[in-house]
């Protein structure tokens, strides 16, 4: 798990690089490796040793013919397996996934990719056709952020890598309008700056003379028709737990220790049965964050899980006092918004394991949009209505929008290319919603502390298979996720594989009318006062806030949204 970052240009860009790599040093603090191919390209990155901790495996990583130049952020899972495939064409001088993956596109150039079983994102340099080559994994859980201009092409993991050298960070009034008017983080190829864009998960692209070319190289629903679809729930049963041990295996291939994070929902309960058949229970710890009010908390549900494991846990506690300090620290390293208290209470886990040396955590992110476990897939969710709220009140304020910001505002409009409308929300939420954002969360807070994520649940495999099976298997009355229900009762505590889904994490509407209720006033009042005021009717949002404050709660999302709008927009 790494930094990766680079400028095709024919000006001289080596101190613009190294700016770069120094503003997402964190990524990877164990080297900082650069190429330079004056006149024409400068590769930098920031390494993460996890796998094979020799400096050979050093980035750029240089094949022996010494033509192409690799920078790569992520892990490889079936690097062994490649690895033997490759034996006969590619003399290998490392025990690096890194050098594989080199070897596998000098052997099968783009096809490559579909070979590969992992979470990635990289740029590959041809030093003799002065081309770049750059890729994103199927689901974009490692992410690629580019700029280009006329003469120049910039790529980095975070886009504060870009905007610290180009001095720009204009926002995109498109999608902050439709972040503020529905809840829209943006789609696949946008982010909240108008002049820096994202590879979407599944491309790849190319540059050669200052020509940028972006391809679709993993088509989703085509995998998902090529599926076995099963009648008897039994053998789904069977097969999807072969999946599942498998993907973990794969995901237990590390140089370093390996921990868990883990809630008290039936995801979580899967992930820590299943880990435990890999290493002995007492080597592999646990991590949970609880904020001591026992309507949020899963402390309990974890206990009673760890308590049939014995595994190592760390309970970790996110104290009111210190949501001030770590929403500006956070709102630094996200870039762009981010979903609130939970990825504050979240991003603590990692500093503890960290310092506990456990550097690859796994967790349990994607089982919902595979097995339709939201309650709002049991109604068919017409309506774009991406935070999943209740349908008989809105979390989005429209009406503290200025008439100015609005004119930007377009309701997104999601592809819906399966023949029913369960796949199509599953598919909306895997792509366009739930999970990007998650991801996106989730790497910035795990990289802002030097530790790798493991998304064990988002091996294609398993999304490929869940979402072909019927509707039957993932829906029984009132039940979500069905089959991996039946699937977790046989492996955890009774109670659990059939415990509710409990959405709210954290006291985050509480504290924000409550506790934090002054330091809110105090950033509502930043709006007021910045450049960014006419985005917004001020009265209309003083009216809200003094709403929320005497007792009017049903969501705290439009609060945070402001909260969080101030300190990005002052950046």
């Amino acid at each position: 798990m790494c930094g990766i970052a680079g400028i095709i240009s024919p000006f001289d860009r080596q101190r613009d690089l190294e700016q770069m790599l120094e503003l997402q040093k964190h990524r990877g603090p164990d080297n900082t490796g650069k190429f330079h191919d004056i006149g024409f390209a400068y590769l930098g990155h920031n390494r993460l040793s996890i796998i094979d901790l020799n400096d050979a495996s050093n980035q750029p990583f240089s094949v022996n013919s010494g033509r192409y130049q690799l920078s790569f952020n992520g892990e490889i899972y079936n690097y062994l397996e490649l690895r033997e495939e490759l034996k006969p064409f590619y003399e290998f001088k490392t025990e690096s996934d890194t050098e594989v993956l080199i070897a596998a596109y000098i052997k099968f150039g783009q096809n490559c990719l579909d070979k590969l079983n992992g979470m990635f994102s990289f740029a590959i340099w041809d030093t003799k056709e002065k081309s770049l080559f750059a890729a994103r994994d199927r689901f974009g859980v490692k992410p690629f952020y580019y700029s280009k201009n006329a003469e120049e092409f910039f790529y980095a993991s975070e886009i504060k890598s870009i905007t610290g050298i180009l001095r720009n960070n204009e926002p995109s009034l498109k999608v902050w309008a439709n972040y503020f008017a529905y809840g829209s983080y943006g789609l696949p190829s946008e982010t909240f700056y108008q002049h820096i864009f994202q590879l979407p998960a599944g491309h790849f692209l190319s540059f050669k003379n200052g020509e940028l070319k972006i391809q679709q190289w993993y088509d989703f629903v085509e995998n998902v028709q090529k599926v076995k679809v099963y009648d008897n729930i039994e053998e789904a049963k069977a097969k999807y737990l072969s999946l599942l041990k498998d993907s973990i295996s794969l995901r237990f291939r590390a140089d370093v220790e390996v921990g868990f994070n883990i809630s008290g929902g039936v995801d979580s309960s899967l992930l820590l049965a299943l880990v435990n058949q890999y290493q002995e229970k007492e080597r592999i710890s646990a991590y949970t964050f609880y904020s001591d009010d026992e309507r949020y908390d899963e402390l309990p549900w974890v206990k009673k899980m760890i308590s049939q494991t014995g595994n190592p846990l760390s309970k970790i506690r996110l104290d009111v006092n210190e949501v001030e300090e770590l929403s500006r620290t956070i709102s630094i390293i996200q870039d762009e918004p981010f979903g609130g208290f939970p990825t504050i209470a979240y991003s603590k886990i990692f500093l503890q394991a960290r310092q506990d040396n456990v550097l690859v955590l796994l967790d349990g992110q994607g089982m919902d949009e595979q097995w339709a476990g939201y309650d709002y897939y049991r109604g068919g969710d017409h309506s774009n209505n991406i935070q999943g709220q209740r349908r008989d009140f809105s979390p989005f304020k429209i009406n503290c929008l200025s008439k100015e910001l609005m004119k930007f505002a377009e309701k997104p409009n999601y592809p819906k290319p399966f023949g029913n409308q369960l796949q199509n929300l599953q598919y909306r939420d895997l792509f366009y919603t739930k999970i990007p954002r998650a991801l996106r969360f989730n790497d910035r807070i795990s990289m802002a502390a030097s530790t790798e994520l493991r998304e064990p649940f988002l091996d294609y495999r398993l999304v490929e298979f869940a979402f072909a099976q019927s509707e039957n298997f993932k829906i029984k009355g009132s039940v979500n996720k069905y089959l991996l229900r039946e699937l977790v009762k046989e492996l955890v505590p009774l109670g659990i594989s059939y415990a509710p889904k409990r959405p709210l994490q954290t006291p985050q509407r509480e504290w924000l009318g409550d506790e934090l209720s002054g330091w809110v006033e105090a950033q509502l009042n930043r709006i007021a006062e910045s450049q960014y005021a006419n985005w917004f009717d001020v009265d209309e949002l003083q009216n809200e806030w003094l709403k929320y404050k005497e007792g009017e709660r049903h969501s705290s999302f439009h609060i945070w949204q402001w909260v969080n709008a101030s300190f990005l927009l002052h950046q």
